[in-house]
């Protein structure tokens, strides 16, 4: 098989990943960049240019081979595991297409990866960075009400950047205070709202209106009248950040993370949580358990009086 031919199968592939199973661009991406790397090993390791992904020698051993490769350069072993589940994925689908006989990485594990907590903010730290900006809020421009807006969405509804990105003003209903959101693999889901959001959108509105370009149906604007940037939604909780200490340096995703933490803080149910967040699977929404334990045992190590 030709370079051409290897990389046709790889198009498919990521044709197959962005029209059927609708993923982002952004990880669309990330599994062509884990695949290069894949094709470029390969090609060193069986000491031929022309090769098919089928051939023999791609078994078990070349791909405990393809993880030494990637340990030599130094990657951690959180990417690596993000490589070998790209490769994994790959080979599943050539082997569901008919175009393998096998799937051989069947057998091939990942490197365990130690799950890190999730970065998030103290509810004093949640509770400066909301006063800060309605205090900004009060000055009454676009900038000042957006960005109150944008908090209330991240933190009180648990929103990705990506979803609040994509908001419409149409997805709101203030009747019911929820929000319909396109998550993940284009699957809807619909999440409360709070009251303080209500009313942050109330402040917002009119601020919006008096730059709205014809046509545009963003809930998020910027001053000619278009969709706000992702970027300038970043940088808007940036600002936001500014205020309290332990939240600078963070990113807008720390919100959404209080969100889920706060909540099980709180005793909220697991699978709540789970269908709040979007997640496919508990397990992902199950770190915030860990989370939650890891505060509870700091409190009681700095009350009780016989914890040491």
């Amino acid at each position: 098989m030709s370079h051409e031919e290897q990389r046709a199968e790889v198009r498919d592939f990521l044709t197959h990943l962005e029209q059927e199973r609708q993923l982002s661009p952004n990880t669309v991406k990330a599994y062509a960049t884990d695949l290069r790397q894949l094709t470029t090993f390969l090609t060193e390791y069986l000491a031929r240019s022309e090769w098919d992904w089928s051939d023999p020698d791609i078994d078990r051993l070349a791909f405990r081979g393809f993880m030494g490769w990637l340990e030599r350069q130094g990657l951690s072993k959180r990417t690596i595991a993000r490589r070998i589940s790209a490769t994994r994925t790959f080979f599943g689908h050539l082997h569901l297409e008919e175009r393998l006989e096998a799937d051989p990485t069947s057998a091939v594990r990942a490197p365990k990866v130690e799950k890190r907590l999730p970065e998030h903010l103290s509810e004093g730290d949640i509770r400066e960075v909301f006063e800060a900006a309605e205090r900004r809020a009060a000055e009454n421009t676009l900038a000042t009400t957006r960005e109150l807006l944008i908090l209330e969405l991240l933190y009180g509804s648990g929103l990705r950047l990506g979803e609040l990105h994509e908001l419409d003003l149409s997805t709101v209903d203030r009747d019911s205070k929820l929000v319909r959101v396109m998550g993940k693999g284009r699957k809807e889901r619909i999440v409360p709202v709070t009251d303080s959001t209500l009313v942050a959108m109330g402040r917002y509105e009119p601020r919006r209106e008096e730059v709205i370009a014809k046509k545009e149906t963003a809930l998020l604007v910027n001053a000619q009248g278009s969709r706000l940037s992702r970027r300038s939604i970043q940088a808007a909780v940036g600002s936001c950040f500014e205020a309290a200490a332990g939240a600078q340096g963070l990113s807008s995703h720390a919100l959404r993370h209080s969100f889920a933490t706060h909540l099980m803080d709180a005793g909220a149910d697991l699978l709540a949580v789970k269908e709040l967040l979007g997640h496919e699977s508990l397990s992902t929404t199950q770190i915030y358990t860990h989370t939650s334990k890891e505060r509870l045992l700091s409190v009681y190590k700095d009350a009780h009086p016989r914890s040491e």
